[in-house]
């Protein structure tokens, strides 16, 4: 078993709440097995009857007559009639048909269509059980409707949302064994989706291949009704080649003319990338001004949920480790609970006709977490001069007392550089570095 650490104590710890406990994140990253198997064991061990919990799996046929919504608070209830604290998990809950309201059809069950107004959801019917002293109510889904980051709208604040990723890297780790250095690398190229991680090489390649085909886009389409594909399959090819580097909807549009020798415009580029992130594919991480202490512009990085996910979209060409690496560097940031943004600024000095001229520096990652506050600089390797002055560079014009930190694929230990820079390997900043702050804000 895959101990999800992270996840089940935020189950333990919003246990009893009062709210129903929404998981929500992309498909195949473990929902359904976070609380059957991991939660569930949990709370055996904490001395639950098992009498007491009630585990619906909406997409088995033997439960279809629970999608009705009002069949399936009437079965909950029943179940947890006279127990003094029922746990109640609903798997697949789009599964869940929503029906007219029966006080205007006489009492019938009548399936809702599309322009009803007056209708009971899912959200109506957990709302509702979620108010029983004796249930306890936790809540996944696979599909469209509960993968979108509009499911947390919809609940608004009568709900706790817990967004369960991949593996992170700690996670995939510990699973491995072995070698860290080897876990790395194999981690890098095929991601941490936990079904993946089970699988031959060949076999993680095909699977992830067909996750985009027959289960990613498929949802997409769904949800958002679309007819024509195919652009929205080459602008995901396109984010794939072009992760880590800025980008706003006409820069892409612009650059999807000139590599694929088509047209798409700045509008349906910018409601593709909303879907992708909506669907938890892919983050934005938006430019935040370091001078000016504010976010900015258009321009933003795009990084995969999933560097496995990213890869299968280029066939495992897998031609840019410093861009692999700032990808998992900047997941396992928001994984360990850091605000993440790119790190810009601008000085002036002199042009080649020695003209006042002014320019935008960046820093990869702006990174805060408390009271701690972080620049990083992410690289495959320190050893070239070249590339050691490009890293370098911009945190020498950037006069303040905010930590700055290389991360680089090398293996070494956290050391400093003759400017006072911390300059750190990959396995030490993954695994350690950005832990042990989050272990000072737990001691107090």
């Amino acid at each position: 078993m895959i101990r999800r650490n992270k996840y089940l104590n935020l189950l333990i710890n919003n246990r009893d709440n009062g709210f129903p406990k929404v998981i929500t994140g992309i498909r195949r990253c473990g929902k359904s097995y976070l609380l059957k198997e991991i939660y569930k064991a949990y709370l055996l061990e904490s001395s639950v009857d098992e009498n007491n919990i009630l585990i619906l799996e909406l997409d088995d046929d033997r439960n279809t007559l629970f999608r009705d919504p009002i069949a399936l608070g009437e079965h909950v209830r029943k179940f947890c009639a006279g127990k003094e604290k029922c746990y109640v998990f609903l798997d697949e809950v789009q599964k869940i048909f929503p029906i007219v309201n029966p006080a205007l059809t006489g009492g019938s069950h009548v399936l809702a269509k599309k322009d009803d107004e007056q209708v009971i959801t899912f959200v109506d019917v957990i709302l509702g059980l979620s108010r029983e002293k004796n249930i306890d109510l936790y809540v996944t889904g696979s599909n469209s409707k509960m993968l979108s980051t509009d499911i947390i709208t919809e609940f608004r604040d009568k709900a706790v949302n817990i967004q369960l990723l991949p593996l992170s890297f700690e996670e995939f780790s510990e699973y491995k064994g072995g070698s860290e250095a080897d876990a790395l690398l194999e981690y890098m190229q095929f991601g941490g989706l936990p079904l993946a991680v089970l699988k031959s090489d060949d076999e993680k390649k095909d699977y992830l291949r067909n996750l985009f085909e027959m289960t990613y886009f498929k949802d997409i389409i769904e949800r958002n009704k679309l007819k024509k594909t195919s652009s929205l399959d080459e602008l995901c090819n396109l984010i794939s080649s072009l992760t880590g580097q800025l980008m706003n909807a006409e820069k892409i549009a612009n650059t999807f003319k000139t590599v694929k020798k088509e047209n798409i415009n700045k509008l349906t580029v910018e409601k593709y990338l909303g879907f992708f992130v909506d669907s938890f594919l892919i983050r934005e991480a938006k430019r935040y001004d370091l001078k000016g202490r504010s976010e900015i512009g258009a321009l933003r990085k795009y990084y995969f949920v999933d560097t496995g996910l990213r890869n299968a979209r280029l066939n495992f060409a897998f031609p840019d480790e410093g861009q692999m690496l700032e990808n998992i560097v900047y997941n396992e940031l928001v994984y360990n609970g850091y605000t993440v943004n790119v790190g810009t600024f601008d000085t002036v000095g002199k042009d080649k006709n020695g003209k006042s001229a002014r320019k935008t520096n960046e820093v990869d990652f702006f990174a805060k977490r408390g009271t701690n506050l972080f620049y990083i600089q992410v690289c495959a390797s320190m050893s070239d001069a070249e590339t050691r002055a490009r890293e370098v560079r911009p945190f020498l014009l950037l006069n303040d007392q905010v930590r700055k930190i290389i991360v680089t694929n090398q293996n070494i230990k956290e050391t400093l550089d003759e400017n006072g820079f911390t300059v750190i390997g990959a396995l030490d900043f993954l695994l350690r570095f950005i832990k042990q702050y989050i272990m000072v804000e737990e001691s107090k």
